[in-house]
């Protein structure tokens, strides 16, 4: 059975924050749980599975998965090392407000069309910009407060996310390559190994993963590792060498690949996420 922590990070009249974080230890479908509240679970470490009816989604750190009140699911986590994940949950006249006519149910109670949404790089910034502040006590409530509800539009906006469409051998074909993917985030992957793995041809599975999540499988991998990176980040004083352990050929394509995703170098975003003090 799985072990899991949870810390209160942020609760205000608008949004409750909690950092939870599982040791991953039940690998086959745990007990049923509800959801007592709606609410937006950001995983940034490790990967589990959330299976709801029929429905098996893979949450690792480029999705973002909804959780409809008083909604039964199962979770699993087929790979070893557990996970981590931020839990974000804002007052339900805001979410209506916040989230499009057209991804929520039709009904008197308020709750989503979809399981999850596919979530950009600067989600993903926003994500570490709140764990890291509310974490070391330096992001002031109406900053936190302002950073999540930011991070919530992005997440539900049509531009800035992205919501898979495709049936479902496609869908377990392309979660197949994510659970590859993330078993080893550092493992420079050949193509072949990853097809090999997941039991199609190299075109198909590429072919297949660009039509299920609108980007190519090499760039999915690259926003795996930079997501791992920020949550990193505090923990390391060295960044070549956190480039190096995550599969960086070198610190210049860990530092290009991050600003560039990100809009700052590692050690910009240390700093202004005050992980580190300026020199």
């Amino acid at each position: 059975m799985s072990q899991f922590s949870t810390a209160l990070l942020l609760q205000t009249k608008t949004v409750a924050i909690r950092d939870i974080v599982c040791d991953g230890g039940c690998r086959h479908k745990g007990d049923e749980e509800c959801a007592h509240k709606t609410s937006l679970v950001y995983p940034y470490r490790g990967v589990f599975m959330r299976h709801v009816g029929r429905n098996d989604t893979v949450a690792e750190a480029n999705q973002m998965l909804l959780f409809n009140a008083d909604q039964g699911y199962r979770i699993s986590h087929p790979i070893e090392g557990g996970d981590a994940c931020i839990d974000l949950a804002i007052d339900e006249t805001m979410l209506e407000e916040l989230a499009p006519k057209d991804q929520v149910q039709p009904g008197a109670a308020f709750s989503f069309r979809r399981q999850r949404r596919r979530i950009d790089p600067r989600a993903q910034a926003l994500v570490a910009l709140l764990r890291h502040g509310l974490r070391r006590n330096v992001a002031e409530t109406l900053e936190a407060e302002t950073l999540a509800l930011t991070l919530v539009r992005r997440s539900l906006g049509e531009r800035t996310s992205h919501a898979a469409g495709a049936s479902a051998g496609r869908q377990k074909l392309v979660d197949r390559a994510k659970l590859v993917l993330s078993s080893d985030l550092a493992r420079r992957w050949t193509l072949s190994e990853i097809a090999s793995e997941v039991g199609v041809s190299p075109v198909y599975l590429t072919q297949v993963f660009q039509q299920v999540e609108a980007t190519p499988l090499y760039r999915y991998q690259l926003r795996l590792r930079l997501a791992r990176a920020l949550d990193l980040l505090g923990q390391y004083e060295d960044l070549t060498a956190l480039g190096l352990d995550l599969g960086f050929s070198s610190h210049s394509h860990f530092s290009a690949s991050f600003k560039q995703s990100f809009g700052q170098t590692p050690a910009e975003f240390q700093r202004s996420a005050r992980l580190r003090r300026k020199s």
